[in-house]
């Protein structure tokens, strides 16, 4: 799996679903249309100051409340590489991996990345490296069948592959 390089945005303990995509933007389930509003919720300006490949830094929590499959979607579509957080509300993991969302926990990283650092993670060798501070993170490296659920975009887009495969 390549290597994600991109710059921080950090934000705090137990950022939840409706600050990812506030439900009055939820009657669409086009993920273009969720992207322009990701993170609205705490950060209106948000999509307007990242770049595609860009890092979420976050502390605890990160993803609680609904179970809405939609919050992965907008930080997917906005063009958010991965989430590194100290933990995640197991349904955010759990949707985020069946999209093909790269998350990351580690209680160091999150606690010492700064915004705008430029970060990158190896999810091969478990590794975080945030070039500006020159600090290196290990991280519990993704099994192989995960790396590839989200280098093919997710559980469905997988599940495809293998039946492509099979044939």
């Amino acid at each position: 799996m390549k290597k994600i390089v991109g710059k921080a945005w950090k934000y705090k303990d137990n950022i939840n679903t409706d600050e990812i995509i506030p439900a009055k933007y939820l009657n669409t389930s086009d993920p273009k249309e969720l992207a322009e509003h990701c993170m609205s919720g705490i950060d209106e300006t948000f999509i307007q100051k990242i770049d595609p490949g860009d890092i979420i830094i976050a502390g605890q929590n990160f993803g609680c409340g609904s179970s809405r499959e939609h919050a992965p979607w907008a930080i997917k579509e906005a063009g958010i590489s991965c989430v590194i957080a100290s933990t995640f509300a197991r349904i955010f993991f759990r949707n985020a991996i069946n999209i093909g969302l790269p998350i990351i926990e580690s209680q160091e990283a999150s606690q010492e990345i700064r915004e705008k650092d430029i970060v990158e993670v190896d999810l091969d060798s478990g590794k975080i490296i945030n070039h500006t501070q020159k600090k290196e993170y290990r991280i519990i490296a993704y099994p192989k069948f995960m790396q590839k659920l989200i280098a093919t975009g997710g559980l469905m887009n997988y599940i495809h592959s293998k039946k492509k495969n099979k044939k």
